[in-house]
């Protein structure tokens, strides 16, 4: 019984977040109370407790986290300036004729959006808002227009720059640098968060690819449930379709290029590469004459929000890791998985299955800090390659945000959606985009190389 102590309080934690208490508060009190007790009935080491404050130092003064704030304040300078409702309009303008070409439209905006600002909160909420009303009014299907709204919001999580990829990237580090410890590999190769950046962006693309298929079949074969929009484009003539194009893709191109790239030919770090994603999009709201002292309150409110919510979930993350290994629970979980039949194969099955179950009753914030490090080094000591396991993670924890009936993308389109959309329609539209997602993670599994040969070039 004593060695199950480490499930049993995983378990115990998942119960309480699934009552609804704070995470981090969570996190940090139910793993101070089992450490209590165990160490009261002499089965826990105190000294696991003393190294909590070096650890929570660590992750205060970790160069990578601070792309955090930088990241959100980007975002969330594009998105209340208006700046993202513009590139909606845009982009509609010129797809709106095509079969599915709405549907289309919003996809590429999505892609932009998430390359831009990697927050799924609020690319979500603004093309609810903004396109949701035009779809079912030019005859979409509501299923298939909630559906498209929904999976191109979590294209944030996928696409670099995302604040999941930044945060997964330093647990990936951390824990491939501690398998190579384990193996007593004392000048461990290190893994940065550009390399993790680099490997998601061709499944990314792919990912865009196949939402945007998806809906051009669907045009296709059932023409009602996404009709074209002729009036969008049939008054503009050739040059005001190319100029609607270049306003609406040129901005943040050039925002995405400025940040992702110089973090990827190594001109800048990820914090670097962020300060110039956050000056860009003030530049950007200033050029637009959408930047004022109320947007930059409302920016600043929002970027401290989310930054300290992080931080206080990696803090409580900190102490549960360090007390469930403080129960043994490194060792058990090891042992579970290595002696599996199958090895690693058996063993990463059954990783991605759990990250994925996990992902209909906690956020993809909870499932890095809590999981991850714990099933990391033992995946990576087998001899999986790091970049590729973080990339099959990051999009399974994409599935967190679509998987019915907790996807967090389904209660932001859910809070903006006109009454007369049930919610059965959002979950069933989601369906066919989670299976879009986990065929990816199937075509990733059977060729790595998707998202392992762009970081061996680039390094």
């Amino acid at each position: 019984m004593l060695e199950l102590l480490p499930l049993i309080l995983f378990f115990v934690v998942c119960f309480f977040l699934m009552a609804g208490y704070p995470v981090a508060l969570t996190l940090a009190g139910v793993s101070l109370l089992f450490a209590a007790f165990g160490e009261l009935a002499g089965v826990f080491d105190s000294a696991f407790i003393s190294l909590i404050p070096n650890r929570i130092f660590g992750i205060l003064v970790n160069q990578n986290l601070f792309a955090v704030p930088l990241f959100v304040f980007m975002g969330s300078m594009l998105e209340k300036s208006r700046i993202a409702e513009d590139l909606l309009k845009n982009m509609e303008l010129v797809f709106g004729r095509l079969p599915g070409g709405l549907g289309i439209a919003v996809i590429l905006v999505g892609m932009l959006l998430a390359a831009s600002t990697g927050i799924v909160g609020a690319t979500v909420v603004t093309m609810g808002i903004l396109s949701l009303p035009t779809m079912l009014k030019a005859g979409y299907r509501p299923s298939l227009a909630c559906g498209t709204l929904c999976a191109t919001g979590t294209l944030g999580q996928i696409i670099p720059p995302s604040i999941c990829l930044v945060l997964l990237g330093e647990v990936i580090s951390n824990a491939y640098q501690q398998s190579q410890l384990n193996a007593g590999v004392f000048a461990p190769d290190f893994v940065s968060i550009g390399d993790l950046f680099a490997g998601a962006i061709i499944p990314g693309l792919l990912l865009v690819a196949g939402y945007a298929i998806y809906v051009l079949i669907v045009a296709l074969v059932r023409p009602a449930d996404a009709p074209s929009v002729k009036d969008f484009t049939v008054k503009l003539s050739a040059a005001e379709v190319f100029g609607a194009l270049i306003k609406g893709l040129l901005p943040p191109v050039l925002l995405m290029i400025a940040v992702l790239g110089s973090i990827l030919i190594g001109v800048a770090t990820p914090t670097e590469a962020a300060s110039v994603g956050a000056v860009g999009a003030m530049l950007l709201a200033l050029t637009r004459k959408k930047l004022n002292l109320k947007i930059v309150h409302e920016v600043a409110i929002e970027t401290t929000k989310i930054t300290s919510m992080v931080y206080l979930i990696l803090v409580g993350a900190t102490i549960f890791s360090s007390i469930f290994r403080g129960f043994g629970g490194e060792e058990l979980i090891e042992g579970l998985l290595t002696g599996l039949p199958g090895g690693v194969i058996s063993a990463t099955i059954i990783v991605m299955l759990l990250i994925f179950l996990l992902g209909f009753i906690l956020d993809f914030i909870e499932i890095t800090f809590m999981v991850v490090p714990l099933i990391g080094p033992v995946l990576l000591s087998m001899g999986l390659d790091p970049i590729w396991l973080g990339v099959m993670i990051a999009i399974n924890l994409q599935t967190s945000f679509l998987t019915p009936p907790f996807g967090f993308s389904l209660f932001y389109l859910r809070s903006v959606a006109p009454s007369e959309v049930v919610t059965s329609e959002i979950y069933k539209g989601v369906i066919p985009f989670v299976g879009l997602q986990l065929l990816l993670l199937l075509v990733l599994a059977f060729w790595p190389g998707l998202a392992t040969w762009l970081p061996s070039v680039l390094s």
